[in-house]
């Protein structure tokens, strides 16, 4: 009943909102579009006079649209998206449909993302809750000239505010929302003396769950949000030619993330049941499940930069950024998604990470004449540390047994024995002597033996450089040809150790199958009267011919029957690295170059043309999922390096190359801007990463293109209104991959099916998006207020290539709006609401994990809503 008060308070004071400029008697005025600041190309221009695809969300659009992190930047720039998956820190950006990283500490973004200039590996080290933000820069397509590696796809650029030198101020808030949200900030600013000033800011932001854990009878809610941080920042301004500022920042995250819903529930559903387990079936958008523990999700990320600008002379600057990071998470999640004890609550999937980042940013930039020009370097070094593992829970002996049976069953002539008596035959015969000295010693209970499983250590040093330059040449007072290249080399160190206590995942089941049908085959033979050793003649030639032949309508009876066990041998064991075969390293580079020419049509309209490459290293895969190359199969048995039921896949992705040309237009009049960008886009050897139901496969695509259309208008018709629309209209395309994770015919035993989805459209890429916003101020007495809303369309499509388009799409129409008030004594007041229609969509989807046949899925965030309260002081 609460809710439903708040809620209709919500929508009635928005209501109240769109009628009071009707009452508040007041003339609208003439208005003058206001110029926009940008920063894109490392040197201060407009928005309308660069020539760049690049998007801006200024200060105020993100307070009034309750932005909190980069994740919810979606909803203000069409051409980026943003999926947060499994944990808090797993949160992935694409700009133009590319894109990748986040669920695996050695594969680094597509989408560069820098705060204050300094660049942020990893998208966990960029969930910061915004404090005293100016802008948010999204430059769209390759940008590796001058943001140098990992920015194939595109750069995040979040601007804060400088320390004030003139006085002290500052802000305290306070933010009550919708589940229990509670959000108190606050920053202070001003000068400590008259060349050296401060800023200090600060937040918590605490909110329950929205996803209900009925295990618990929903007392440990999954979405929820617990974090807080601290950012301080020194300006010293000893002279007008030198500028140093020196930023701290550090925050904590302990969170439940994230809820996922069964969307198609499969053979195993009644055998999670069948073990005392449970889950909502087919229910997405309940917002509720069963989880037998609560996950875990915390990280600490702190650091600290040091910018240096210096005037050389009056056509002369030096700048100088270096900084230091230090990000540390730990993640334990309930992988299968039900109630049902499969994996251990303490260790069952975790991952413990230690990512340490030091980089160095040079660069001379100058005017000469009809020449702007710049070069620089740009110097990486990061050690990564990553330790993981999933460790079989108390139930999951019992689920193996009774998935069996479904596995081996339907066959004539086969009787699918239980895992259990696979077990007690191997104990028969290795007490008979018929296994191998070597062989584990297996006794009841061995298989799937809870408190068993996999784990790995993984490291990984990193060291990177680039040189860039880049010149702006006039011709003429009209046109600028502006010319860059980027030489980038990256030298990735890998070490990775893993320890198998899986015993059944360790056996060669045609071995041991064999020695089954030996050991029936002799006893058979001595019950018909055949001596010893003609019984083992016979007996042999049975293993023979029967180990390595899986039962099917056509072989039965005379098969293995064990072999049908495959599927179920989850974590194989692996070959550790580097070793005699494989080193471990990568060592990569890469030129990357712009050419852009870009013409002024007249005062009011620019019109510019571009090619431009990028370039992102080698991505390295530290987890359990990391398998040798099949090129180096003889090798490593060569070398006796090889383990039973070794798997072959990929160690790391190669680099990815991108190109794209582009063609815009810039034009701004006294009330309108309109900005026009046409790109042909595509990614060489596109890193893809894509789990397959028991793991991850990374490996390169042969090539992924896009093509389309950007476009973004903001009208000022008035004083008291600002509308903007913006959009892109796409169409790409699987130009080359051969090897894509795909929906499994019906059937199958296993989610890992691979097929050609060359001239494909890529799954989980919109080919329509359009963001539109509409803001209406007005003054009711002394009282300055407004109203704000916004509306997120994305056209339907299959949200990702190997879950069937039926089972998980995606359409989006989300509506967000806000009232605010602010009065001459400081104060602020903001009513908001986000999703207020409740529109309901799926983030991602995947095959459940370990339960062939079933799938999951990640819903968006239902509707929520908010009262901030704010106090402005000077």
């Amino acid at each position: 009943m609460a809710n439903l008060t708040i809620r209709r308070s919500v929508f009635g004071l928005c209501a109240a909102a769109l009628v009071a400029p009707a009452i508040a008697q007041q003339q609208d005025s003439p208005a003058a579009l206001e110029e926009i600041v940008v920063t894109s190309s490392k040197r201060e221009s407009t928005l309308q006079q660069i020539p760049i695809a690049v998007s801006v969300v200024q200060a105020a659009d993100l307070k009034e649209s309750q932005v909190q992190d980069v994740k919810d930047l979606q909803f203000l720039v069409p051409s980026l998206r943003v999926t947060q998956l499994q944990t808090s820190g797993n949160t992935n950006f694409l700009i133009r449909g590319f894109g990748n990283g986040a669920n695996n500490a050695g594969i680094e973004p597509s989408v560069g993302v820098f705060i204050d200039g300094v660049y942020r590996s990893r998208s966990a080290s960029a969930l910061n809750d915004f404090p005293n933000l100016e802008r948010i820069e999204v430059l769209r397509g390759p940008q590796s000239t001058l943001f140098g590696k990992n920015a194939s796809a595109g750069v995040i650029s979040v601007v804060t505010a400088k320390p004030s030198m003139d006085s002290v101020t500052g802000s305290a808030a306070v933010t009550a929302g919708s589940y229990g949200q509670t959000i108190v900030s606050g920053d202070i600013s001003g000068p400590i003396t008259d060349t050296i000033g401060f800023g200090l800011s600060g937040s918590h932001n605490q909110r329950n769950g929205y996803y209900d854990n009925l295990a618990f009878n929903g007392a440990d809610s999954l979405g929820e949000v617990n974090r807080f941080g601290v950012r301080g920042q020194l300006l010293f301004v000893p002279s007008d030619e030198l500028e140093l500022r020196l930023i701290a920042d550090y925050e904590e995250l302990d969170e439940a993330c994230c809820g996922v819903a069964n969307l198609q529930n499969g053979p195993t559903g009644a055998i999670i049941r069948a073990i005392g387990g449970d889950l909502v079936p087919e229910e997405p958008f309940a917002y509720e499940g069963f989880y037998d523990f609560t996950p875990v999700n915390q990280f600490d990320n702190g650091g600290i930069s040091l910018q240096i600008d210096y005037d050389v002379n009056d056509s002369m600057t030096f700048t100088s950024i270096t900084s230091s990071r230090a990000l540390n998470r730990f993640d334990n999640a309930d992988v299968d998604f039900t109630s049902a004890a499969l994996i251990d609550s303490a260790q069952g999937n975790l991952t413990d990470t230690e990512i340490d980042t030091f980089t160095q940013e040079l660069r001379l930039s100058g005017s000469n004449n009809n020449l702007d020009w710049m070069v620089g370097g740009f110097f990486f070094d990061e050690e990564v540390k990553q330790d993981s593992g999933l460790i079989y829970g108390p139930a999951f002996r019992l689920y193996g047994d009774l998935l069996t049976t479904a596995l081996g069953g339907g066959i004539p002539g086969v009787d699918p024995s239980p895992l259990t008596d696979f077990e007690n035959g191997l104990i028969g015969i290795q007490t008979l002597g018929l296994l191998p000295t070597d062989f584990p010693t297996i006794t009841p209970g061995t298989f799937f033996a809870a408190g068993t499983g996999l784990t790995e250590a993984a490291t990984m040093d990193n060291q990177s450089f680039s040189l860039f330059a880049q010149v702006d040449i006039a011709l003429g007072d009209r046109a600028v040809l502006t010319l860059g290249a980027n030489y980038t080399e990256d030298e990735k160190d890998v070490t990775f150790d893993s320890t198998s206590t899986d015993v059944f995942s360790a056996t060669d089941l045609a071995f041991a199958g064999g020695r089954l049908i030996y050991a029936q085959a002799f006893q058979e033979a001595l019950l018909g009267g055949a001596d010893p050793v003609t019984a083992d003649a016979i007996a042999s030639g049975a293993e023979a011919a029967l180990a390595g032949v899986p039962c099917t309508a056509a072989t039965a009876p005379n098969c293995n029957p064990v072999l049908a066990l495959t599927p179920l041998q989850f974590l194989p064991p692996n070959v550790d690295y580097p070793n005699s075969v494989e080193p471990g390293t990568s060592n990569d580079d890469d030129t990357t170059w712009t050419v852009r020419l870009a013409y002024d049509l007249s005062d009011q309209v620019n019109v510019y043309g571009s090619a431009a490459t990028g370039f992102k290293a080698s991505s390295w895969n530290l987890s359990r999922d990391s398998r040798p190359f099949p090129e180096d199969q003889a090798a490593l048995e060569n070398a006796g390096l090889t383990v039973p039921n070794l798997t072959y896949s990929t160690r790391f992705a190669a680099p990815e190359e991108s190109t794209v040309l582009e063609l815009g237009m810039k034009a701004r009049w006294d009330t309108v801007a309109l900005n026009v960008a046409i790109f042909d886009q595509e990614i060489d050897n596109f890193q893809s990463n894509t789990f397959v139901g028991t793991g991850f496969v990374l490996l390169n695509a042969g090539k992924q293109s896009t093509s389309g259309v950007e476009f973004d208008v903001r009208w000022v018709p008035t004083d008291n209104f600002e509308g903007t629309l913006a959009a892109t209209f796409m169409d790409p395309k699987y130009d080359s991959f051969e090897t894509a994770a795909c929906v499994p015919p019906p059937g199958s035993a296993s989610a890992n099916f691979t097929c050609d989805l060359s001239g494909e459209t890529p799954a989980g890429i919109h080919k329509q998006s359009i963001t539109t916003t509409g803001r209406y101020n007005f003054m009711i007495g002394n009282v300055a207020a407004f109203v704000r809303a916004e509306y997120i369309y994305e056209d339907k499509i299959q949200v990702i290539d190997n879950v069937p388009a039926d089972v998980a799409s995606r359409e989006v129409q989300t509506f967000n709006a806000s009232v605010g008030m602010s009065w001459e004594n400081g104060f602020e007041a903001l009513l908001w609401g986000r999703n207020l229609f409740d529109d309901k969509y799926l983030v991602s989807a995947f095959p459940s994990v370990a339960q062939n046949g079933s799938y999951s899925g990640y819903p968006n965030q239902p509707q929520s809503y908010g009262l901030t309260v704010r106090k402005f002081f000077d």
